[in-house]
């Protein structure tokens, strides 16, 4: 469509999660919990990562980069969700919208890019433990995070680029809780045919990727672990990878069930139930699970409480 004909659309209006009374006071509660666990759960374990020198390695590095990820994404979103379970007017400038968009792409991708980095370290710790030093230094494991941030930032733009051109000729009621992509081709009386494709591509490209390299270090993990001839030894190298295998599946199967579903399927309700699962629920559970699994991290926490108490 002409450019020119487009109508200046100034703001978006989200029509929130629900619309039942009834249900508002609840999910405020449950979810502002959720949000702020995941707000205390994040932050705790950068903080102790950074403060404690016993887990300046490589792991807890990419864990820490995991953590801002969880973060940022979840920020994007959570408190205009939860302001907007109470407020008359759930308006949203069009350039928040984007940005809002721009910020949730980067680190959303970032962290599915850093999963199959994180199975990656794992794979150079268990298969050559003397070499992992080396492998694995601070200028690669560095050089690494700025490839996953690099990427997440190319695909956020393009996505957000392509789809704020789009020509928002008619209601500007976003039935979701946040911009996201296919609502918003929803509003569009443009033709979204290059927007799909883009986003089909580089979504495919990035989940291949990611799933084949966390499949193939796996691999090389099991055999390397099946050489090992204590049970004892096998029995820490497989607790080792089974935080990140836990948070793996988790996260990579609510995108795989989002985005490779029948189109017969697809329901703006439900979606808006799984995007909550993936934005607040994930990024709450991803630090109680390392934390909950991770001896390293216990005992570290044990030492900052006992330095704060004493």
């Amino acid at each position: 469509m002409d450019r020119k004909n487009c109508s200046s659309l100034n703001e978006f209006i989200f029509l929130g999660i629900t619309s039942n009374a009834e249900l508002k006071v609840a999910l405020f509660i449950i979810f502002l919990l959720i949000y702020l666990i995941n707000l205390l759960a994040n932050l705790g374990i950068i903080f102790l990562i950074r403060v404690d020198p016993h887990l300046h390695t490589p792991m807890y590095f990419f864990l820490s980069h995991l953590s801002f990820c969880d973060l940022c994404y979840s920020t994007a979103v959570g408190p205009k969700m939860l302001v907007d379970i109470f407020a008359k007017n759930k308006s949203i400038p069009f350039f928040a919208c984007a940005l809002q968009f721009l910020i949730f792409c980067i680190f959303a991708d970032s962290e599915c890019l850093l999963l199959a980095v994180m199975a990656f370290d794992r794979y150079k710790a268990i298969s050559n433990p003397l070499r992992y030093a080396v492998d694995m230094s601070t200028k690669v494991c560095s050089l690494l995070m700025a490839g996953v941030y690099l990427i997440g930032l190319t695909d956020a733009l393009i996505h957000t680029t392509l789809t704020f051109r789009l020509c928002f000729c008619g209601s500007n009621e976003i039935n979701h809780f946040f911009c996201d992509l296919p609502p918003l081709f929803l509003l569009s009386c443009s033709d979204i045919q290059v927007n799909e494709l883009v986003l089909f591509t580089i979504f495919g490209f990035i989940e291949l990727s990611t799933i084949s390299g966390v499949l193939v270090s796996y691999c090389y993990i099991i055999s390397s672990v099946l050489k090992i001839r204590s049970v004892e030894g096998r029995l820490k190298a497989f607790s080792t990878c089974a935080s990140h295998l836990t948070v793996v599946i988790i996260f990579q199967g609510t995108l795989l069930f989002m985005n490779f579903r029948p189109s017969s399927a697809f329901s703006l309700d439900e979606d808006k139930m799984t995007s909550l699962f993936y934005t607040l629920v994930t990024p709450m559970l991803n630090p109680l699970i390392y934390s909950l699994r991770n001896k390293d991290v216990k005992v570290s926490m044990k030492k900052l409480k006992n330095k704060v108490l004493f």
